[in-house]
């Protein structure tokens, strides 16, 4: 399955050969001095010092606090005001809408990233792939998947966002949606036959999710790939619909409900660090 974030890991049987380094004679090694730029310096110690005065700190007790001299620091000043990462109000300064948002993508990377190291927890816990979804604006979106080179993540051959009514994703999105909801999305990606086990038509889904339990686990048996089997939980946060599946080959079917439950425990337990990433 294609997705906006995927990790992998596998352990090797054995230790990787250690790679050989060769220093650079110290002529040739250039001082750490003269790669830094002075500027950029400067300029980043006078956010720090903006950032610590919630109220707004003036250029003088700026330059104070910077050790700067008052002419740059005035110069610097002028300059992130100008690009928009600060801001000018009655002679104080305050962080601009530039810096705010470098810090909110900062804190959103952070939040992707815990979901990430949670997903790669449960994928060691059940030994299988992890997939995590969301239904957004009328889509189905798969944010993430974590597998490994034992349990592989099953190849998205069909479009996952149009094939929703066959996979066990899709299906646990769907079903907890209202009823207008799940009409208004299977008119716009009408149910099709995409395997001899994939749902008959859009009447017959619909009667299968009104049939589905609103903490159960949804379980698809081949109905999107042959020779694979899945479950997916439904993670419900605010208005918005998550899932959290797994997959394992149809052989190894009776492996299915104990992984689901395993993980269904550790969402209880871990639910928390991935409902921070609904913002994502």
């Amino acid at each position: 399955m294609a997705t906006v974030d995927t990790a992998s890991a596998s352990a090797a049987p054995h230790a990787p050969p250690q790679r050989r380094v060769t220093a650079l004679p110290a002529q040739q090694v250039p001082a750490a001095s003269s790669t830094l730029i002075g500027s950029v310096q400067r300029a980043m110690r006078l956010l720090e010092a903006v950032a610590r005065h919630a109220h707004g700190a003036p250029a003088k007790q700026l330059a104070r606090e910077t050790g700067l001299a008052l002419p740059t620091t005035y110069h610097l000043l002028r300059t992130l005001v100008h690009e928009g990462y600060l801001l000018r109000d009655k002679g104080l300064f305050f962080l601009g809408e530039a810096a705010e948002r470098l810090a909110s993508n900062g804190a959103r990377q952070k939040r992707r990233s815990t979901v990430v190291e949670t997903l790669a927890h449960w994928r060691d816990t059940v030994g299988a792939p992890i997939y995590y979804a969301l239904y957004k604006e009328g889509e189905i979106d798969v944010r993430c998947v974590v597998d490994s080179a034992y349990s592989p993540a099953v190849e998205e051959w069909a479009d996952f966002r149009e094939t929703g009514y066959a996979h066990a994703i899709g299906q646990c999105l769907l079903s907890q949606l209202d009823q207008s909801a799940r009409r208004d999305h299977i008119d716009r990606y009408p149910v099709e036959s995409i395997t001899p086990y994939t749902v008959r038509d859009g009447s017959a889904l619909l009667r299968r999710l009104d049939r589905m339990g609103r903490s159960e686990p949804v379980v698809e048996r081949q109905e999107y790939a042959l020779g694979t089997v899945c479950a997916a939980i439904p993670i419900t946060v605010g208005s918005t619909a998550g899932s959290v599946a797994i997959s394992v080959p149809a052989h190894q079917s009776d492996r299915l409900m104990p992984a689901v439950r395993r993980l269904q425990n550790e969402i209880d337990r871990m639910l928390g660090s991935l409902a921070l990433s609904i913002s994502i």
